[in-house]
């Protein structure tokens, strides 16, 4: 008896342990790892929802499901419990269903043109033999705001305060990693020039070329870049005074090489041709409204945005405007996608597979932020970043 007993319990450890490798290894544990607490999508749509040797069931009559395929037939949230082999349940999910949105989508090429609140200081520089700026403890990337109480509209302004002041101390409001500070400079006079200086190098506005993310029809808003309008000598991303968006036409391309982004080069500003206004810049790019309605050739009836849990690794496409033939859509691959619990930047990688990208650019370049990711018919995202290969080292 006490040998049958324990060859009973060898027996049921060995399948206890046979079902928890399983339960790690298999695929249907692997897929159930990957499915989100909360799964959304939009009313209408059916998607398919890779659980393995799973079966989903649901008793709210909100919720279609057939072959672990699902279908929202109204707004609202409900559970889908998930069960081995459509016995054993394992698992819950809750689904979460809203109308459709649809945006337009974005690719064509625009200019960016930005004046900052304040002027920025990018470096400090000696006058007389010293340095103002520096001894009130100015540095690289502070925003100046107030001379004296009175705001500063530009880096002229700037001079013309300093130079006014004829040496007596100026009291500076600045802006430094979101804090406010005070400090009382006082300005010398500088040989060369005979007027009154703070020694330190300004900037009051920023230009480039970047590509259109969207288009909201309904509000007439936009978004565009897909990341921040930093300064190229600080990183400090610029505080927005005002903005204009401007048509631009690309007039040059430069190849992207291992170890060298490559660039596309616009004209925008001879020619002026205003789109909209600029009124944000954050890290997830530049927003504003546009000053007449945006159609996409290509998505004349817009497209309905994706949400990220029906983002998949595999093919997808991007809207991008090399050259003169206007806004063309390019292959691409998705290697790699992250789940985020907030917004932010690279969520996913892509690599391009389409030969003419690749033979025209060698792949995303800048000025193609902010190109919009399609895939499977919906707006899923953005370009934001370059990713550069690095070259590889060789002896000499």
């Amino acid at each position: 008896m006490k040998k049958k007993l324990s060859r009973r319990r060898k027996i049921s450890g060995v399948l206890l342990s046979l079902l928890t490798a399983w339960m790690i290894l298999s695929p249907t544990s692997q897929a159930l790892r990957t499915l989100p607490d909360t799964f959304r999508l939009n009313v209408g749509e059916a998607y398919a929802l890779d659980v393995g040797a799973a079966v989903l069931s649901s008793a709210d009559e909100r919720l279609n499901l057939q072959n672990n395929t699902l279908t929202a037939r109204e707004q609202g949230e409900a559970e889908v419990s998930i069960n081995l082999f459509g016995l054993f349940p394992i698992g819950r999910v809750r689904v979460q269903a809203a109308d459709e949105q649809r945006l337009m989508p974005g690719g064509a090429a625009v200019g960016v043109a930005l004046a900052t609140q304040g002027v920025l200081v990018i470096g400090v520089s000696d006058v007389s033999g010293k340095s103002p700026a520096q001894s009130a403890g100015l540095r690289a990337g502070d925003v100046i705001e107030l001379v004296n109480g009175q705001p500063v509209n530009s880096s002229q302004h700037l001079v013309e305060l300093v130079s006014a002041s004829k040496g007596v101390p100026l009291s500076l409001t600045f802006e430094r990693n979101g804090a406010k500070r005070t400090v009382s400079l006082q300005p010398t006079l500088d040989a060369a020039s005979g007027l009154y200086r703070m020694g330190a190098w300004v900037r009051d506005s920023t230009a480039g070329v970047g590509t259109l993310s969207y288009y909201n029809p309904q509000n007439g808003t936009y978004g565009a870049l897909g990341h921040a309008i930093n300064d190229g000598d600080t990183g400090k991303l610029l505080p927005v005074k005002e903005g204009s968006l401007l048509k631009a036409e690309i007039v040059d391309v430069k190849k992207g090489q291992k170890g060298t982004p490559g660039e596309l080069r616009g004209s925008f500003l001879r020619d002026q041709v205003v789109l909209g206004t600029i009124e944000e810049n954050t890290n997830l790019g530049i927003f504003g409204e546009m000053d007449a309605p945006y159609v996409n050739p290509l998505y004349p009836d817009g497209l309905p945005i994706g949400f990220q849990e029906t983002v998949k690794t595999g093919p997808a496409t991007i809207l991008s405007t090399i050259g003169g033939e206007g806004i063309q859509e390019y292959s691409v691959e998705i290697v790699q996608a992250s789940r985020q619990m907030a917004p932010s930047q690279k969520s996913m990688i892509l690599k391009v597979t389409d030969p003419r990208l690749l033979e025209t650019t060698g792949g995303i370049v800048q000025g193609m932020s902010g190109s919009p990711i399609l895939q499977n018919g919906h707006i899923i995202g953005a370009v934001t970043h370059v990713q550069v290969i690095p070259m590889m080292p060789t002896d000499h």
